[in-house]
């Protein structure tokens, strides 16, 4: 894996630019789906049983703050260890490390749970962390919120920079 770059990976992966940062494909969507009557308030309508990605960021690129109406379970497959900064639904800040070196507190898999806003970057904003995601009740842009850098500010205002730096205008 030592010779392969970010570059490699968009290409033998196929993966596209997604909306909030970096680089994806979905890889699974269950051909199940969960009834709206059967799921939580607030879904549009029925959702697959599950939905799962690859995910790639690199150097200074960012996944911008965002919530989802469902958990996600972040898993680290190779590069370099990834941080997940997680502001949950009762405002209390975590960052996650993704990544395989156990002994400095780094995980393989992390959960964010529904309703929390999250941003990821790669720990040292110049390597490349190659990722998945696995949603349930599965993803859908619906469900999808990208934060508005001022109002986030306005609620949190002890997260301030982080909210500043993992942000768009």
């Amino acid at each position: 894996m030592g010779s392969k770059d970010a570059s490699y990976w968009v290409r033998r992966l196929k993966l596209e630019p997604h909306p909030e940062g970096g680089y994806y494909r979905q890889t699974y969507r269950s051909d199940e789906t969960i009834p709206q009557a059967a799921l939580p308030q607030g879904f549009a309508g029925p959702r697959a049983f599950s939905t799962a990605i690859y995910f790639l960021l690199d150097g200074e690129t960012f996944s911008a703050f965002h919530r989802l109406r469902s958990d996600e379970i972040w898993h680290f497959y190779f590069g370099s260890p990834l941080v997940v900064h997680v502001i949950d639904t009762a405002g209390r800040y975590s960052p996650i490390s993704l990544g395989s070196d156990a002994e400095s507190g780094q995980v393989f898999q992390a959960v964010v749970g529904a309703g929390a806003w999250f941003a990821a970057h790669v720990a040292d904003w110049r390597g490349w962390a190659l990722v998945g995601c696995t949603v349930a009740p599965g993803f859908d842009f619906e469900d999808f919120e990208i934060a508005n850098r001022k109002e986030l500010v306005d609620k949190y205002p002890q997260y301030r920079e982080v909210i500043r730096k993992l942000t768009r205008d």
